[in-house]
């Protein structure tokens, strides 16, 4: 920890023992010195919000909190605190409110669901009562460590739930709710092998535990194990078949494994149970999307906030068909619901995007990029990429993965000819180019699959803050390798349709291409690249469901832009030959000569199918969906021109890569 770090925590800890001490004016004027370094410091809010609410400086207390949920909007203890001092006011309702939103962002606050069950008793609600009083005993009843762990877990510190979860677990190696939480940490870590082997073993000892159950359906869905996953949301379903929520999770399995007339049917089934339900039409949405039904589509996108004017899901959804023009009407129900202070985060996020897209639709691109600004910086306080790390990291790659790691392993790895793998940035074209190849008789399109990103995860060891990748690469032998290669295939045969080639769509790949060659020398690698400006500007207007944090920034995706090239100007120098590129401006000009190009390098025939790709009958899951099921056209080009004056930034991250770009516009 830098000195400055030192000073900070030494301060904090001043404030937080003024406070436990009723010293609050003492903590106040401790925590508002943290906060002239830095406004937006959680922590520092938290205890301010603390201290003036006992000091009975309600006002300043309110304000305090309206700052830290602006800071931290998923932070349950302050949605907690907003609890307390709406109950210390009288203001029972506002109080019942935050109480419900600490508890859906942490569910560990017994404080929180204790409060819940007074106010719903005092309302006449006797049953709600004694389901939030049940909720506060289960924590109570819970090892002091777990409550512990969901605590860390819910509120960021991620090592040190994992430390504490892992030391519980040594020491009570069968317990449930151990695993359990330990498994969402490795979700949210990545770990999604670990998160799975967890959860199973869980299941295991106790069959009957819903929660577990459902978090190994996640965690399988997350691995890309379609089938294995639905045949857990059957087992649920037949358990009690008239059960909505294992109805939907039943639905959502069966439209991953493509059997969209059974997820129809039982989301139509929920649907009839909970008229207007509008995550059950938004998941609809998205089915009838994937299938390339638009207008139906539509329809439910429409029915899921005519239902809930705040959804913002299925406002986003719309956005993201990016063919779908918003009425008057609807431009201002989005405006609306974001005047709303108590809105939900993500509900807040996806429509500024949506808004974002909507006043660019009317040539509106000071308000456009406002919104977009706007959605970004909610996303970039929540992600809290660090750039600097993400620089170093693929530095490392170019330093370890040196011309003499490859001398070395030549003849190693698996000798697999099977995958073709397509990767650079999102929005790059990558989607129109894998449903070039995938209209191809010799190629299946699959994903963009998991797999190499989690092995090189596991490569990294389970050190925190101390990675063995990539310079392990020097110390796996050529059986590891193979194995690595074999166990590729195998895992990713669940995806495929039978067809001798299959792709990996998966862009950030492009970061292990060193790693790709030595587990599967034979493989072929597409970098899809697009004009630096265009490729930038279309990250920073798209909101992503995961795994692309550099996006939610300027500075960041142009940085981020310049590191890619220059890791892959890195793979070219030493492995001259393996990666065909293919810019989109050039697939734009010439198709023809484009797909002739990469079947050649693929040892593929031409089949004229690839030029009429957009009649290619397919699932497609990505945000470009519906822009490959048309004829090839220029509309994302130049997206970025009337935007212009706001995009310093970029073009300063960037440097002399936005020049070219400037210039075309």
């Amino acid at each position: 920890m830098t000195g400055a770090g030192n000073d900070r925590a030494a301060q904090l800890e001043q404030a937080q023992d003024a406070l436990r001490a009723g010293r609050h004016a003492q903590a106040v004027a401790l925590a508002e010195g943290l906060l002239a370094a830095d406004a937006d410091d959680t922590e520092a809010l938290y205890v301010a919000a603390v201290g003036a609410r006992y000091r009975k400086d309600y006002a300043q207390a309110e304000d305090f909190l309206r700052r830290l949920h602006a800071a931290s909007p998923e932070y349950g203890r302050a949605w907690q605190e907003s609890g307390h001092l709406a109950r210390v006011r009288g203001d029972a309702a506002a109080a019942l409110d935050a109480y419900v939103r600490a508890t859906r962002h942490n569910p560990a606050l017994a404080a929180s669901w204790r409060a819940q069950g007074e106010i719903l008793a005092a309302q006449g609600q006797p049953a709600a009562a004694r389901a939030a009083l049940a909720q506060a005993q289960r924590i109570a009843d819970l090892p002091r460590e777990l409550v512990a762990v969901t605590n860390h877990l819910h509120e960021g510190r991620l090592a040190r739930a994992e430390e504490i979860c892992r030391h519980y677990l040594r020491r009570h190696p069968r317990d449930v709710e151990g695993m359990r939480l330990l498994a969402e940490i490795g979700k949210r870590l990545g770990i999604l092998d670990d998160a799975e082997f967890l959860l199973e073993s869980a299941l295991a000892f106790a069959p009957d535990n819903v929660q577990v159950r459902l978090d190994y359906i996640d965690a399988l869905r997350r691995r890309q194990r379609f089938a294995r996953a639905r045949e857990q949301a059957e087992a649920l379903y037949r358990s009690d078949p008239g059960n909505v929520l294992f109805q939907s999770h039943l639905a959502i399995e069966s439209m991953q494994t493509g059997d969209y007339d059974r997820a129809f049917e039982l989301f139509d089934a929920v649907l009839a149970k909970v008229p207007g339900d509008p995550a059950t039409l938004t998941s609809k949405g998205h089915a009838l999307k994937t299938m390339g039904r638009q207008d139906d589509a539509i329809e439910a996108y429409r029915a899921a906030f005519a239902a809930r004017p705040d959804h913002g899901d299925a406002y986003y959804a719309l956005a993201n068909l990016k063919t779908y023009r918003f009425t008057g009407g609807e431009i201002a129900a989005m405006h609306a619901a974001l005047a709303r202070p108590g809105l939900a985060f993500m509900d807040r996020v996806h429509i500024c995007f949506a808004l974002g897209k909507a006043h660019e639709d009317r040539g509106e691109y000071a308000d456009s990029f406002r919104f977009y600004e706007q959605g970004n910086a909610l996303k970039r306080r929540q992600t809290r990429y660090d750039a600097d790390r993400m620089t170093a990291e693929l530095r490392a790659q170019a330093e370890h993965c040196t011309p003499a790691l490859f001398e070395r392993h030549r003849g190693a790895g698996h000798d697999a000819c099977d995958p073709i793998f397509i990767l650079g940035l999102p929005r790059a074209g990558s989607t129109l180019l894998e449903q070039i190849l995938a209209s191809h008789s010799q190629v299946d399109g699959t994903l963009e699959l998991p797999d190499i990103l989690a092995l090189a995860h596991r490569l990294r060891g389970r050190q925190p803050g101390a990675s063995r990748y990539p310079q392990v690469l020097h110390e796996l032998t050529a059986e590891q390798l193979a194995q690595m290669g074999r166990d590729y295939i195998v895992n990713t045969r669940i995806h495929r349709q039978g067809a001798p080639f299959f792709i990996d769509k998966m862009p950030n790949n492009f970061r292990h291409i060193g790693l790709i060659h030595l587990i599967l020398p034979n493989a072929k690698i597409i970098d899809a690249r697009r004009a630096p400006m265009d490729c930038c500007f279309s990250g920073f207007r798209q909101l992503f469901a995961e795994g692309q944090e550099f996006t939610y920034g300027l500075r960041e995706i142009g940085r981020y832009y310049a590191d890619y090239v220059a890791l892959m100007d890195h793979w070219d120098s030493v492995l001259p030959g393996k990666v065909l590129r293919v810019q989109h401006e050039d697939v734009l000009d010439d198709l023809e000569g484009q797909v002739r190009r990469m079947l050649y390098f693929l040892g593929l025939p031409f089949e004229p199918a690839c030029l009429d790709f957009h009649k290619t009958r397919r699932a497609v899951r990505t945000a470009s969906s519906e822009q490959v099921r048309r004829p090839i056209n220029r509309a994302g080009q130049g997206a970025w021109v009337p935007f212009d004056p706001w995009l310093g930034e970029l073009r300063d991250a960037l440097g002399p890569l936005a020049a070219p770009a400037r210039e075309a516009g």
